[in-house]
C-alpha cells in the first residue's frame, strides 16, 4: 500500500514510518524544505518536496504519487513549551493545519486516495460525569486560547467529514509524553519542573492519556480496516494532574509542585492554565478498542529506552 504521510518529521510520523515500513507499506514524507528532509530520508520514507500551503504543490505531488491513503499529522508547535513561545507560535500552527488540511481534501479524489486519517484531538469534549466517548461534543465555551483550540480542531473534522467520497478515520490523540515531546527527562516540562513553575490547583483533574500506536510489525495496520469515523486514541485510565504532574516531577529528580487555591492560579498563572489544570475530561477508548483491538502501551515502555511517543 502506497502511504502519504503530511508532518511525518514530527514525534508522530517518525515512528508512524517506521511501522508503515516494518508492515511493508509504501511511504511517502510531504517536506516543505529539503533542509527538513533528512529524517524521513533516514527512517525509509521518500521525500516529496511540497510546502503544505501550497495547494497546486501538494495538489501535483499527490497527482505524482497516486497515494492508497493519505495521514495528516501537521503541526507547528514551538520546541519549548512556554506562554510566550506558544503563543507567538499560535497563528502559524493554526494556519499549518487549516490550510494544510484544506489543500490535501482538495487533492484526494483526483489522485484517487479513498482513506484519510487526520490528526484530532481527544482532550476537548465537553465536561461532564465519567469518561468521554465519540459521541460527546466539544466544549462550546471556556477560556480564549482553549476556545480558540476547540474551533481548529472542530474546523479540520467539519471540513474533513464533509469531503466527499473520502473515508475519514480522525484519531482524537491525547496528550503525548515521551521521547521528542515536551514532556520526558530532558525535555523543556523538566526544567520548569526543576524552576519550580508549575502549580496546582487543588481542584486538579486534568487527565493524561494514552499511546499514539497499537501497531506491531508481525500485525496488520489496525486503522486500514477500522470503518471510518472518530476515535479517541487514549489510555481510558486518566489521572488527575496533581496526580501525573508530582509523578512526573518525581521522575524528573525535581520537587513537587506546590498546591494552590484556584484564585491564586488565576492570578498568578490566567485562564489557560486553570482551564487544563480544573476542566478537562478524559476519554474513553472502548470505541478504539472495539473497532480495531486497540490495546495501549503502558508508561513502563518508555522508561526502558523506547523512542516511540506515549501520550
Amino acid at each position: 500500500m502506497k502511504v502519504l504521510i503530511a508532518g511525518a518529521t514530527g514525534a508522530i510520523g517518525r515512528p508512524l514510518v517506521q511501522h508503515l515500513r516494518a508492515n511493508q507499506h509504501e511511504v511517502f514524507a510531504l517536506t516543505r524544505s529539503p533542509e527538513s528532509a533528512s529524517t524521513p530520508n533516514a527512517i525509509g520514507a521518500e521525500v516529496i518536496l511540497a510546502d503544505v500551503l501550497d495547494g497546486p504543490a501538494v495538489k501535483a505531488a499527490l497527482g505524482r504519487i497516486r497515494p492508497d491513503a493519505v495521514i495528516n499529522e501537521l503541526t507547528s508547535l514551538p520546541r519549548h513549551y512556554t506562554r510566550a513561545e506558544m503563543k507567538a507560535a499560535a497563528a502559524r500552527d493554526r494556519r499549518v493545519r487549516l490550510e494544510g488540511n484544506a489543500n490535501l481534501l482538495a487533492s484526494l479524489r483526483d489522485a484517487g486516495v479513498r482513506r484519510y486519517l487526520l490528526q484530532s484531538a481527544a482532550f476537548w469534549y465537553a465536561p461532564g460525569v465519567g469518561l468521554a466517548d465519540e459521541t460527546v461534543p466539544f466544549i462550546s465555551t471556556g477560556s480564549p486560547a482553549v476556545e480558540a483550540s476547540v474551533g481548529t480542531y472542530q474546523e479540520l473534522e467539519a471540513r474533513a467529514s464533509a469531503a466527499a467520497g473520502i473515508e475519514l478515520v480522525a484519531l482524537r490523540y491525547g496528550f503525548f509524553y515521551g521521547p521528542s515531546t515536551w514532556y520526558t527527562r530532558e525535555g523543556d516540562l523538566v526544567i520548569r519542573c526543576g524552576n519550580d513553575r508549575f502549580r496546582l490547583s487543588v481542584r486538579a483533574r486534568a487527565s493524561t492519556i494514552s499511546c499514539i500506536s497499537t501497531m506491531r510489525p508481525q500485525r496488520p495496520l489496525p486503522h486500514w480496516r477500522a470503518p471510518p469515523g472518530a476515535y479517541s486514541i487514549v489510555d481510558g485510565n486518566p489521572s488527575p494532574q496533581h496526580v501525573w504532574l508530582t509523578a512526573f516531577a518525581r521522575a524528573a529528580g525535581a520537587p513537587p509542585p506546590p498546591r494552590v487555591s484556584e484564585e491564586e492560579a488565576l492570578r498568578t498563572l490566567g485562564q489557560d492554565a486553570v482551564y487544563y489544570a480544573t476542566k478537562l475530561r478524559g476519554a474513553s477508548n472502548d470505541k478504539a478498542r472495539r473497532e480495531f483491538d486497540f490495546r495501549p502501551r503502558p508508561l513502563e515502555w518508555i522508561l526502558v529506552g523506547t523512542d516511540e511517543p506515549t501520550s
